[in-house]
């Protein structure tokens, strides 16, 4: 049986229904956003001589080396075949992400969970579960002009958070799929996520409600859904996190169909 939008937000304790204003002027929450540019096939992070002078991990050659992937294919295959932390050791397969390859949405959380491990997808569990029906309840779904990926793409022991020389290893897969989405917003589940893109270690408390830019994408911060499933009178915060998210996502197309508006 459906669930209407109502019915959704009540399934994800978002009770009573607060109608929340979409227009809302860009400067409350950061500067109107430029149309991005066109993004190179290396992230700008990755520079030849930072290729150059990396050294190999004990498990073998860093993923940067071969961040010249012009395509999906090559970069799974990559990231399949990626020995560069020991993360690679207990996996049973990378999980690369899923959903639409040319999404507005891009969700990135933490690393894969048992299930994940073994189905090769991300957020398969309850929080998962939990995930898709915040999406549902902003008319979204994982398949349709939505991404989701992960900070590591190899289950970390223990469903521990993933280690910073973890991340670093994994992040040129995900600077990668960044640049081959080209997502109009992109939206931080959890600390681990925004370490890894943003390169903060603030707490999530006083980075929610802020804009924040990745090469000219904006990013919002939020819990992470599994810390939601702990925690549940969090989820109103989330909540409110992705209706910020989904204003600025309305402006940026307000400002790139209409250049002229005096914001």
């Amino acid at each position: 049986m459906s669930l209407s939008r109502e019915q959704m937000l009540v399934e994800m304790g978002l009770g009573p229904i607060w109608r929340v204003r979409d227009q809302v002027p860009p400067s409350e929450f950061c500067p109107a956003p430029a149309l991005e540019p066109e993004m190179p096939l290396v992230p700008a992070s990755l520079t030849k001589q930072d290729v150059r002078t990396e050294q190999p991990s004990s498990e073998g050659q860093l993923p940067s080396v071969a961040l010249a992937a012009p395509n999906w294919p090559d970069l799974a295959k990559q990231v399949a075949e990626c020995r560069a932390c020991s993360l690679c050791q207990q996996r049973k397969q990378a999980v690369l992400g899923v959903g639409d390859r040319q999404a507005d949405w891009l969700f990135v959380g933490e690393g894969p969970g048992a299930e994940e491990d073994v189905q090769g997808e991300p957020f398969v569990g309850q929080a998962g579960k939990l995930l898709d029906n915040m999406l549902a309840a902003l008319d979204l779904k994982r398949d349709n002009k939505v991404y989701i990926a992960n900070a590591v793409k190899c289950r970390p022991p223990g469903n521990r958070t993933p280690e910073a020389a973890e991340m670093a290893a994994c992040r040129p897969y995900l600077e990668r799929q960044i640049a081959l989405i080209k997502p109009k917003i992109i939206v931080l589940l959890g600390k681990a996520a925004v370490h890894s893109v943003l390169h903060e270690d603030k707490t999530l408390a006083s980075m929610r409600g802020h804009c924040f830019d990745y090469q000219g994408i904006p990013v919002v911060v939020t819990y992470h859904p599994a810390y939601l499933l702990r925690n549940l009178p969090d989820k109103a915060k989330a909540w409110e996190d992705l209706l910020l998210a989904r204003r600025i996502l309305r402006q940026k197309v307000t400002v790139a169909t209409n250049p002229d508006l005096p914001f």
